[in-house]
């Protein structure tokens, strides 16, 4: 079963590890929410912290699963602190993928990040878990872990 899925992540840190998550979603033709081009993001990020919210919050309409992609500052960032708060409030589905062993764009890895979830919530690697193949299985445990 396809589900609406919100990313959460580091825009600018993460965004290219982020989009060979994203191009292995679309590939699968599952129905994903919660991506968008840096222009957006560029544009939204210089609104007051009340409207970004209110654009998370948005993003995160009709969504039954949050994937946190963990990178090497993720859990220092603010808004990825309130898409999981928003994301457990609403009862989706939580997981988070560890991005650090992807290659970037110059073919180097990074820096484990610290695990920005509660206890509680299942965390995968997206190398050594094999991500490409099993991301869709992590969504939908995910969704039926919360009754969603």
């Amino acid at each position: 079963m396809a589900r609406r899925t919100f990313f959460s992540f580091h825009h600018v840190r993460d965004n290219w590890r982020v989009g060979q998550v994203r191009n292995c979603w679309v590939t699968q033709q599952r129905e994903a929410a919660g991506f968008w081009d840096a222009a957006e993001w560029e544009k939204v990020k210089l609104q007051t912290p009340e409207k970004i919210r209110e654009w998370i919050d948005k993003q995160l309409v009709g969504t039954s699963v949050t994937v946190v992609l963990i990178g090497h500052e993720t859990s220092t960032r603010p808004y990825v602190k309130y898409e999981i708060e928003q994301s457990i409030a609403r009862g989706n589905g939580l997981l988070g993928i560890f991005i650090h062993n992807m290659k970037d764009v110059e073919g180097k890895t990074d820096l484990k990040g610290t695990n920005p979830l509660p206890a509680g919530y299942k965390t995968y690697d997206w190398v050594n878990d094999d991500g490409r193949s099993n991301i869709g299985d992590w969504i939908e445990a995910a969704a039926k872990a919360a009754n969603r």
